[in-house]
């Protein structure tokens, strides 16, 4: 079956689109990638997601139509890959996240993507699955990550410990056992491990005044020198302590959690570039010390994926803090492509509640209370 898997981070540079044949039945699966873009929203539409997702009041109006732009834009990526692919037989579409609120006490958590479901099935013709994320959360779940089950039966190794260290906005990590292992996918852990690029990210366009998104490679700030003292005082933050299950968003590492990383950094009188490489070393040090306190087992294989698997700098300084025992690596370099592997996982997913019918989630990474269906499916019109 050809199913296409749309994904937009809580970066938001572009909607993912990754077109992929599925095989097999129930978790057997072979997958096959036949085609990926990365589709861009436009500037003014960009701008207003990140204003919401950073705490912007919008009229019931106003969100309603932007609800249908960004599934408008999400129906542009499917209509590009239809063009050479006319066959899609299912779309999973995570949508575009613009709130995300963990469970507190007896309080459940909560999440909102936009980008609505019904609407792309029927401008595409196409069968979609969207809105993956709130059965685990009724089940008393994070609702993240998602991808720690796909990560397990595609990426787990006979007898490599290994984590996929996903480098989004966000990071988030699946830590995998030896498949060899007794009692082996209940072994299997995972948790968003705190800011991925978003920080960066967040740091250049402030200090380029917009003219720049991203550090690319790592140039910026593989000429600085990052700062211990700060790293070390910004992992003494809440989140890094908390024990899994967790999941985070831009609610916490946003901008505001930004400018205060920018007022501690003047204590310091740090440059430009000190200051991209210290939060740089952030998201590093953050992960290396999560593994730490959470994983018991000695790691074989770190494999990196997400648009900071191609930040070069950032990719140094997470192998000098697993140097020399633990291999880094992408994910490519074992056979599943590392830029679109969020956006395989969602047509998976759609494949598991679509066709096969089997819960997409692992409760222990999670923290659901048990395992689920994941998805809201919408066919679209028979008549056109």
């Amino acid at each position: 079956m050809y199913c296409l898997g749309l994904m937009s981070g809580t970066s938001v540079d572009s909607i993912d689109a990754a077109l992929v044949k599925i095989t097999g039945e129930n978790v057997d699966l072979k997958i096959e990638l036949l085609s990926g873009i990365n589709h861009y929203y436009p500037e003014k539409l960009r701008q207003t997601i990140l204003e919401v997702a950073d705490g912007k009041s919008l009229s019931m109006e106003k969100l309603a139509n932007l609800d249908e732009e960004i599934a408008l834009c999400f129906v542009e990526a499917v209509n590009n890959i239809k063009q050479e692919y006319p066959t899609i037989a299912l779309i999973g579409s995570h949508g575009q996240t613009v709130y995300h609120r963990p469970p507190m006490k007896e309080k459940l958590g909560y999440t909102l993507q936009l980008g609505r479901g019904e609407m792309i099935a029927n401008l595409t013709g196409i069968p979609t699955v969207n809105n993956f994320r709130v059965a685990d959360i009724a089940a008393g779940g994070q609702g993240a990550p998602l991808v720690s089950k796909i990560d397990a039966y595609l990426l787990s190794h006979p007898k490599y410990h290994r984590c996929v260290q996903n480098l989004g906005g966000i990071g988030n990590v699946t830590y995998l056992p030896p498949k060899e292992t007794e009692n082996w996918e209940k072994r299997i852990i995972g948790w968003d491990t705190g800011p991925g690029n978003i920080l960066i990210d967040l740091a250049v366009k402030q200090l380029t005044n917009g003219e720049k998104t991203y550090d690319k490679n790592g140039e910026w700030a593989a000429q600085g020198t990052p700062n211990s003292q700060l790293v070390k005082q910004w992992l003494e933050q809440d989140f890094f302590q908390q024990t899994p299950p967790k999941s985070t968003g831009r609610e916490l590492f946003g901008e505001a959690y930004l400018q205060q990383c920018w007022q501690d950094a003047q204590d310091y009188q740090l440059s430009e570039r000190d200051f991209l490489a210290t939060l740089t070393e952030l998201t590093a040090a953050s992960i290396a010390q999560s593994y730490q306190q959470f994983i018991k087992e000695p790691i074989d294989e770190l494999l990196l994926c997400g648009g900071g698997s191609h930040n070069l700098y950032l990719k140094e300084r997470i192998q000098c803090h697993f140097a020399p025992h633990i291999s880094v690596k992408t994910t490519d370099e074992v056979g599943m492509n590392s830029d679109f592997k969020e956006a395989i996982a969602f047509a998976i997913l759609a494949y598991w509640r679509y066709v096969s019918n089997i819960p997409g989630n692992l409760p222990q990474v999670t923290g659901a209370k048990e395992a689920r269906l994941l998805g809201e499916i919408h066919l679209p019109l028979t008549k056109r």
